[in-house]
């Protein structure tokens, strides 16, 4: 097809056409139809157009570069054979390679799109006596005409780059991003990114707006700082507009040559509409060549220069030129880029200073929020100080109010405007209806949180947990898993539940999802605490704060995720030293179920989760489903609660962060004299890292009234002011050294999967810390550990379709199914585990082969 040559190549002007004329010759369309159209055609007035060499490069230095060509839209003639035969007006639009069209200009506005084409996959042909274009992607095929040739011309030239940078950006991977807008011509303009400027120029302090405010505390600013750099911007800013007026001088002198009118073109958005003339025409009384000199700002004797050239003057079959073009299109073109050795140097200094302009502005902007920040801190805490003060006991309510009405209420400052449920749109527009509801941040939420966490600082660490003589370290640290291609495996299961899905072992943690489930009874001392107390609104204080220390555990483990437990795994522990033992076994596979029970002198706690796991293509979403129970001996409590929603954010990039949103009600099933309803705020997108993990909660009496408030961060600590005394219900363990080269695991997950020798012989052998996967992990040995984890899920696939092939299903051995008050299914234990353990033990018992 190249031999043809091309009406529109790179040696020849856009205005002037072929120095030679091609061959006459029209290929055939892929359809009957189309070759019968095509035989009425006068053959020698058709070329086919070969657009390889286009010239939208800005410098045309790598033509590999390909800019992102402009916006075309317009109205042209479209002919169609049924219904109404003949040429109709129809709209068009030209967008990253994409030709749509409609009705009118309104339907395209609305969306209504009549028909759409990549034009990089179409054979385009063109017509310059009868001004058409064809354009013949095999099963589509359009005939369109302008109305004037030089509409042909620029609708031929925007053809042409589109094609171009759909056929380069299949051909390099680049992506089709949305094209600017007017004005937006990049080429030879100021440098966006600080990595383009030249050697030796500082680079800009983004940074700064990211850091965190501990890092601004922690640094010290001269006083004088702020108006040396406000000084330097002064300067600056003068420079900058001496070496403007600089370019634009050189400018002045600039003609419009053939390569930069076609190259404006296809780089600029143009509307090819004519826009109704105002009632006032006079003011058009310039000729049009003034106008156009008027729209570029360059004198007559430059342009007509220029138009007089060769080039655009001997237009033999184009007959485009920059004088034909109309005023309304050629007023949207900017004057073409500066491209010679001067002005290129003056804007790389232009560039040079705006990013000194930049970094001393950020440098102000750093100074003047660490002050604002240190003036909020020493009023918030001025103000606490007084609220401590001058505190009295709250007067009853006549009606159940929310959380955030309730703190506002209590904390009388004058900033404490309550406002309502924000609409704020979430940037994940996929996360689940239930989870967003009734967790977003009010400013009763941010004020009184602040309290509680100016008190939960001024209260001890909690003392580090005693040594039981367990280990404190793995025997390895985690590996790093930059390598695997998560993005491939999420993106291929967007939507899904992502329990099906299988995970390769560096992703994981040495520790699964019943072993988690040990983790939240990491603070059992507080069921104790609450089993010890006799006030019944007190009780469930600390029953609050024990379902809200359970997320704890999550802070900082948002890179690994634990193992999915196979069908008929089990775990146990014993901890003299906390006063409980837990038995927890996989009772279902599909969907996943988990069922743990544990038991203890003050206490007895049970739970059966279902997770649902969902990826969103920023954020992963964990929606648990089960309930939680705990029971306290010493006054028959029976509570019961819900859990909330967990989400990791940004999962494709080392910058994620986890958080947990939606609220929790725990209800006494043996007594109604007292609820709770805890608050777990989602954090807006704009919110820095102050503002995330904020939780707040109200014991409330039959009556719902407010008895009891509490609140802070799930991972900082509970403060509770409404108790006799004022103090912090609960606040996490230190975490042990060099935690994060251990998955980030607590002294409590470290201790998880230990095998001691002497316990060994009383475990069975569907225990998890037998698990040989899990432990070749453990030990640091990855690639075994992933051949491992694949013949272990091979193995139980098999298993289930033997059981299939039987009619059979699996019957968890420590647990029963069982409904609840409401008639939920819940699993229970069946109390056999510690007795099959103690007589006759579990290597005198037939046993279930997981592995």
């Amino acid at each position: 097809m190249a031999s043809y040559g091309s009406s529109l190549n790179l040696s020849q002007s856009p205005a002037s056409g072929p120095e030679k004329s091609s061959p006459a010759w029209r290929p055939p369309h892929s359809r009957s139809s189309s070759t019968l159209s095509s035989s009425r055609h006068i053959v020698k007035d058709w070329e086919v157009i070969d657009d390889l060499r286009v010239e939208t490069q800005a410098g045309g230095d790598n033509p590999d570069e390909v800019t992102t060509p402009g916006i075309c839209e317009g109205y042209l003639m479209k002919r169609r054979k049924w219904p109404l035969k003949g040429w109709h007006k129809r709209y068009f639009v030209l967008e990253v390679g994409n030709l749509r069209y409609s009705k009118n200009q309104q339907d395209v506005c609305r969306g209504r799109v009549q028909g759409s084409l990549d034009v990089g996959l179409a054979v385009m042909s063109i017509n310059k006596r009868s001004n058409r274009i064809e354009l013949d992607a095999g099963d589509i095929l359009y005939h369109m005409k302008a109305k004037s040739h030089e509409l042909f011309y620029i609708w031929v030239t925007k053809l042409q780059a589109h094609r171009l940078y759909k056929k380069n950006a299949s051909s390099h991977g680049a992506r089709s991003g949305p094209a600017q807008r007017n004005g937006d011509l990049m080429s030879g303009g100021l440098t966006a990114d600080p990595a383009a400027a030249p050697a030796g120029v500082p680079p800009s302090a983004n940074t700064a707006t990211n850091s965190k405010v501990s890092a601004w505390l922690q640094q010290s600013h001269d006083p004088d700082l702020c108006v040396q750099e406000l000084n330097r911007c002064d300067v600056d800013l003068s420079e900058i507009n001496r070496l403007i007026q600089r370019l634009q001088a050189l400018d002045t002198g600039q003609t419009l040559t053939n390569g930069d009118l076609k190259r404006i073109i296809s780089i600029q958005n143009l509307s090819l509409e004519k826009p109704k003339k105002p009632r006032s025409g006079k003011i058009w009384g310039h000729s049009r060549t003034l106008s156009r000199v008027e729209a570029l700002g360059m004198p007559l004797r430059g342009i007509t220069k220029s138009l007089s050239s060769s080039h655009l003057g001997s237009s033999a079959n184009l007959g485009a030129s920059a004088s034909s073009i109309p005023d309304y299109v050629f007023s949207q073109l900017p004057p073409p880029t500066v491209t010679s050795p001067e002005g290129k140097k003056i804007q790389q200094d232009i560039c040079a200073v705006s990013l000194r302009v930049i970094a001393s502005l950020k440098a102000v902007h750093e100074t003047l929020s660490q002050e604002r920040q240190k003036l909020q801190e020493a009023w918030e805490t001025n103000n606490i100080h007084q609220a401590n003060a001058s505190a009295e006991p709250a007067a009853e309510s006549h009606g159940p109010p929310s959380v955030a009405d309730s703190a506002a209420e209590y904390f009388d400052a004058s900033y404490d405007v309550i406002c309502g449920s924000s609409s704020d749109v979430s940037d994940e527009s996929g996360l689940s209806e239930g989870s967003t509801t009734d967790s977003e941040p009010e400013e009763g939420h941010a004020s009184a949180t602040r309290k509680y966490r100016a008190s939960i600082s001024r209260t001890p660490n909690s003392a580090a947990p005693k040594s039981t003589g367990r280990r404190t370290t793995l025997p390895a640290h985690c590996p790093d898993n930059s390598h695997v291609g998560l993005m491939a495996i999420l993106y291929n299961n967007i939507g899904k539940d992502l329990a099906r899905v299988s995970m390769p072992a560096p992703l994981n943690e040495p520790l699964n999802l019943l072993q988690r489930l040990c983790e939240e009874l990491e603070y059992s001392e507080l069921l104790d605490t609450a089993n010890n107390t006799a006030d019944p609104y007190q009780r469930m204080v600390y029953i609050a704060a024990f379902a809200i220390s359970g997320y704890a555990t999550a802070t900082f483990r948002n890179r690994y995720k634990p193992f999915n437990p196979v069908l008929g795994e089990t775990y146990e522990c014993v901890r003299e030293d906390r006063g409980f033992r837990l038995i927890s076994e996989q009772v279902c596979h599909h969907p996943p179920i988990s069922a743990c029970h544990a038991d203890s002198e003050n206490f007895s706690f049970w739970q059966d989760q279902r997770w649902k796991n969902k990826f969103w293509g920023k954020s992963l979403e964990i929606l648990p489903t089960g309930m939680v129970n705990a029971t306290l001996p010493r006054y028959g409590d029976h509570y019961e609660w819900n859990k909330v929603v967990t989400c990791i954010h940004n999962v494709l990039s080392q910058q994620r962060y986890l958080e947990h949103y939606g609220e929790v009600t725990i209800r006494n099933l043996r007594s109604n004299i007292c609820t709770c309803k805890i608050t777990f705020v989602k954090s807006r997108y704009w919110g820095s890292d102050t503002n995330r993990n904020e939780v707040q909660g109200a014991v409330l009496d039959q009556g719902g009234s407010v008895v009891h408030r509490f609140g802070g961060l799930w991972h900082e600590g509970i403060f509770c002011d409404t108790l006799p005394n004022p103090k912090c219900v609960w606040k996490p363990n230190p975490q042990p050294m060099d935690h994060m080269l251990y998955y980030g695991f607590s002294s409590l997950a470290m201790e998880l999967n230990e095998l001691d020798p002497d316990l060994k012989p009383l475990l069975p052998p569907t225990d998890s810390r037998l698990r040989p996967d899990q432990r070749l992990l453990e030990e640091g040995k990855v690639e075994e550990a992933d051949r491992k984890k694949d013949d272990i899920e091979e193995f139980q696939r098999e298993r289930r379709k033997e059981l299939s092939k039987r009619g059979q299903e699996h019957v968890p051995r420590f647990f029963r199914k069982a409904k609840d008050s409401c008639g939920r299914d819940v699993w229970l234990s069946n109390e056999s585990y510690w007795k099959l353990r103690e007589n006759p033990g579990f290597a005198n018992t037939e046993n279930l082969t997981v592995w």
